[in-house]
């Protein structure tokens, strides 16, 4: 069924077929009986649940940031049984992102390319939703960044921003330093920059009260030096967990023809092609990191097996994008379902 609607939506221009997709389950999910349809139809049970600092996991599958930056679909994809979402990257300011085109699919890789550029409506707007509406049993991380016009060197002024907005209104942060698609970003990684964010978001004065785990996403392109350093910061700032892995520069081994590639230009790479890399920068920051740590796998996840490989390297959690868009709404069912008959 979904493979037919897929061939329909592929026709359309990436940004404009997820847009359409989106108002498609939220209008279906606001009519009589709607959520209650959508519910028993994708119904997921609970497996290997998971508890960590206060939060219950229901299941491992989890919907990657970016997919729903503004939180306005978040009641809806529960409806489809994730456990958790991850809304942004949000930023303090409002912010268009990159000129479009900027969403490029290579369906011979099952694959993705953006160049997004953290478009969002801005970190109040964001808090403005979750506080008039948040769906009971879904654990929500905010996944905060910097506004493209920030200076570097002022950075943390947008970080801790972000962090204050939503403090009340997510369960965990996940600070994004390693997207491709704004300038200089990824510079943050840095050993000296990356513990400076890091400790002042988990020694916040909000903290006192209510304490909210913080996460960093790092890229699948570190050197094995960079992971050392990330390892290193880990220990220094007592970091609650990585999230590995964001999309790659890299264009080695695509199926899609080099001159398809080579028009579409710049962009983060998502989907099958990034699996081994995203694989591999998962198991080195495992064996470098305390187990306390929490380790979220995501890239290039499509099946049960593809998850429990991430389990394999260290993995506790695990998010998807990429794959869902190119599975469908029954991926985490079927996922789910997949895993507990191993």
């Amino acid at each position: 069924m979904y493979s037919a609607v897929r061939r329909l939506l592929f026709t359309l221009e990436p940004e404009k077929a997820h847009h359409l997709t989106m108002s498609a389950l939220s209008a279906l999910y606001s009519i009589p009986f709607g959520e209650l349809l959508l519910r028993k139809t994708f119904y997921t049970p609970d497996y290997k649940p998971f508890d960590w600092k206060g939060l219950h996991f229901r299941h491992p599958i989890g919907l990657a940031a970016g997919f729903d930056k503004d939180g306005k679909y978040l009641a809806p994809l529960s409806a489809l049984g994730f456990s958790f979402i991850e809304v942004g990257t949000v930023t303090p300011l409002p912010q268009p992102g990159n000129e479009r085109p900027r969403l490029f699919r290579l369906p011979a890789d099952r694959a993705l390319i953006n160049r997004m550029g953290f478009n969002n409506e801005g970190v109040h707007a964001l808090a403005a939703r979750l506080k008039k509406e948040k769906p009971k049993n879904l654990i929500i991380g905010g996944n905060i960044g910097k506004n493209k016009i920030t200076p570097n060197d002022e950075a943390l002024r947008d970080y801790v921003t972000c962090f204050e907005v939503l403090h009340e209104h997510v369960d965990y942060f996940t600070v994004n330093v390693s997207s491709p698609n704004t300038p200089g970003l990824r510079a943050l990684q840095d050993k000296k920059p990356l513990e400076e964010i890091i400790t002042h978001l988990r020694k916040h004065p909000l903290q006192s009260a209510i304490y909210k785990p913080v996460l960093l996403k790092i890229a699948p392109d570190l050197t094995d030096e960079q992971i050392d350093d990330i390892a290193e910061v880990c220990a220094n700032t007592g970091l609650d967990g990585i999230v590995a892995t964001n999309t790659t520069i890299s264009r080695d081994g695509l199926k899609t023809p080099k001159s398809q590639v080579n028009s579409i230009g710049s962009g983060g790479l998502s989907g099958l092609p990034i699996q081994k890399a995203s694989d591999e920068v998962l198991v080195k920051i495992a064996k470098r990191i305390s187990t306390d740590t929490l380790l979220i796998g995501v890239g290039g996840i499509f099946t049960a097996d593809d998850v429990q490989r991430k389990f394999d390297s260290g993995a506790r959690l695990v998010q998807v994008y990429t794959g869902f868009v190119y599975e469908g709404p029954r991926m985490v069912q079927q996922i789910v379902k997949n895993l507990s008959k191993k």
